[in-house]
């Protein structure tokens, strides 16, 4: 998705070789058009399949998944990291580590949200070690659901997440994917290494 990798080029920072920041425009600050491109990508990848659920992680996943949501004219459930007064009882639970924040957390889904009858496409904003992505396929297993495939907004294609996903039979789509971040330079699979007068900011 051409527009996606023009906003990773000139507002995306590379803080080393293994982590990219995009707080400028995804998971702090959002750009509500890309948003709204990146919904209707997800509707052109997976039109025709009988999708009747979204299913992302607070919080980063919500802005895109929203917006393929509204394409796709399907209500998008969220899976809560953090503990709720009102949720409590009658939950899917499901582990998921997060090697950006070392840290495990417990995400929760309303079993009243997600059913047997559910066909459901997984988002999340980005995929480097695949946990949270298989840790929605499990909540989605645990409801007797299908998944029809997972939507990544930015795939670090040189951690291992994507292979993972796919070696377990699920349709992985993803929107940029990037092939290095070593030496302070952003290189999108297959294309070169941007040039340094790139935008990119590196610190």
């Amino acid at each position: 998705m051409e527009l996606l990798k023009k906003k990773i080029v000139e507002e995306g920072i590379v803080l080393s070789g293994q982590v990219l920041k995009v707080d400028a425009f995804l998971n702090h600050q959002i750009d509500p058009l890309l948003m709204l491109e990146i919904g209707k990508e997800f509707k052109r990848r997976f039109e025709g399949d009988p999708i009747t659920k979204i299913l992302t992680l607070e919080s980063s996943g919500i802005a895109p998944s929203v917006m393929a949501g509204l394409e796709m004219n399907v209500p998008v459930v969220f899976g809560r990291k953090h503990k709720s007064l009102t949720l409590t009882d009658d939950l899917y639970v499901q582990s998921v580590y997060s090697y950006t924040k070392q840290q495990t957390n417990e995400v929760t889904v309303s079993r009243k949200f997600l059913s047997a009858e559910d066909r459901v496409l997984i988002i999340d904003d980005f995929l480097a070690n695949g946990e949270a992505a298989l840790g929605l396929a499990n909540i989605v297993k645990k409801a007797g659901a299908q998944v029809a495939g997972i939507g990544i907004v930015i795939e670090k294609s040189f951690q291992p997440g994507a292979d993972k996903l796919r070696e377990a039979g699920y349709r992985v789509e993803s929107l940029a994917r990037i092939a290095s971040l070593d030496n302070q330079k952003l290189q999108f699979v297959n294309e070169p290494a941007a040039e340094e007068d790139s935008h990119v900011q590196l610190v």
